[in-house]
């Protein structure tokens, strides 16, 4: 992991460096890499350099606005700009310019974070059509999705921070494809509002750099607008979280375990023997029976979230389906005129199913036991374009509403390969005290 935003603003007040200089070096990463990255769909340059230098000059004065004041920030193209179009991968978008800020949004400019430009997304931010980003450590691969130019330029180190989105595996799976951190909070913990992602198991996902700069940008959002809507947002102290040793953690392999390549699991192998040696206590399904029940509760959480979220699409998929059709993914039409075979009655009981295992995980983890330990995707990105990778490793946080972070850790074929972690609801800081224990005794 480079090093983080926040270690370097000491230098600020004494103008050795300053916000301008990270812009300049990003912009000159961009011009390096974009037309081969294809990691942005717009950039706002000029704005950018005003606001790092009004950001250096509060360094200087001592009046900065927060610790993250002068980050560089990319945001998915789901999430609103005011000063840049939404378009949200999609044609049905093109140009859209709401006028306005979403609320996270709207925070980082608050911190003094400096917005440079809009990330490419899978069509909706919901299937396999992508923008012709590509992977930061090899073009033949992808860069995974929905959160594919954050996560690309996060990962080739043009930018320290870009927003990304989750309702299956869309910030957890990139993150480890790209090798950067990736942050998926307790479902509600963000406001995102003003973000076309309206499905209940959505939120606001953060990549980083560092788990420093993840956590103080999740701070800034919370502490200024909080978490959605009658949800008390992320709770914790200002500062990065002490490291904290886990006592005792899980190792859940999930429905991606049958999908996971050779190379991902001996990482994983060898990263819970570290873990092991120094003294925490990992469970495996085979040692005990509850975590083995609960393993087959999830084997079709990817199919439940389905369900779910193709009821929830029905608006506005319905709409474009009956007006502009031909500007839709047949994946994303196929999708709608499954949901229409779904009744009120199905969606219902796909929501107390999953209120069941929801239940379960936080039985599961009681007060024995800090949390699990997985895989952040099946294995090194995948060679080509047709897929963005499967999420099984990545489903189960998301239909839980859980935190889970992955951080850069392990490799496979060469490639980054995200090391998962995932905490109890609410429980999002302890989840960060134990990866940065993980980063400290790697």
């Amino acid at each position: 992991m480079r090093k983080s935003f926040a270690s370097q603003t000491d230098s600020f007040r004494s103008g050795a460096a300053s916000p301008v200089y990270l812009l300049a070096a990003s912009l000159t990463l961009i011009d390096e890499r974009e037309s081969e990255l294809n990691a942005f769909a717009h950039l706002a340059r000029d704005a950018a350099m005003e606001n790092a230098k009004a950001s250096a000059e509060r360094w200087r004065a001592g009046k900065a606005l927060s610790p993250i004041d002068g980050i560089v920030v990319g945001i998915k193209d789901i999430i609103e700009t005011a000063d840049m179009p939404t378009g949200q991968g999609s044609p049905l978008w093109t140009g859209f310019q709401s006028q306005r800020d979403s609320a996270s949004v709207q925070a980082l400019r608050d911190a003094g974070a400096i917005i440079l430009g809009k990330t490419t997304t899978t069509e909706f931010a919901a299937t396999e059509l992508l923008a012709k980003t590509v992977n930061p450590h090899d073009p033949r691969r992808t860069p995974g999705g929905s959160s594919s130019g954050s996560a690309a330029a996060v990962g080739a180190g043009i930018l320290p921070l870009a927003l990304g989105s989750q309702v299956v595996g869309s910030t957890i799976r990139p993150a480890s494809y790209c090798g950067c951190v990736g942050f998926k909070p307790t479902t509600g913990a963000l406001n995102r509002s003003g973000s076309y992602d309206h499905l209940s198991q959505s939120c606001v996902g953060v990549l980083a750099n560092s788990i420093e700069d993840a956590w103080l940008a999740s701070k800034a959002i919370a502490t200024r607008v909080g978490g959605d809507p009658g949800h008390a947002g992320l709770e914790g102290p200002d500062a990065l979280p002490e490291a904290t040793a886990p006592r005792r953690m899980l190792l859940l392999e999930t429905n991606g375990w049958k999908r996971a390549t050779p190379g991902a699991k001996t990482a994983l192998a060898a990263a819970v023997n570290r873990m092991r040696a120094q003294g925490v206590e990992i469970v495996a399904r085979s040692a005990d029976a509850k975590l083995e029940a609960f393993e087959h509760a999830i084997e079709d959480a990817l199919d439940l979230t389905w369900q779910i979220v193709g009821w929830e699409f029905r608006w506005p998929l319905g709409d474009y389906a009956r007006r502009r059709a031909d500007a839709v993914s047949k994946a994303m039409l196929g999708r709608y005129r499954d949901s229409l075979a779904m009744t009120q009655a199905d969606y219902a009981a796909a929501l107390a199913k999953r209120a069941d295992i929801r239940a379960a995980y936080r039985d599961l983890l009681g007060d024995m036991c800090d949390g699990v330990i997985t895989l952040g995707a099946t294995g090194a990105a995948p060679v080509g374009f047709e897929t963005t990778g499967h999420p099984g490793f990545n489903v189960p946080a998301s239909l839980l509403g859980v935190p889970a972070m992955t951080l850069p850790l392990l490799t496979d074929e060469d490639m980054p390969l995200g090391l998962q972690i995932m905490g109890g609801h609410g429980h999002d800081a302890d989840l960060f005290g134990i990866a940065r224990w993980l980063i400290d005794n790697r």
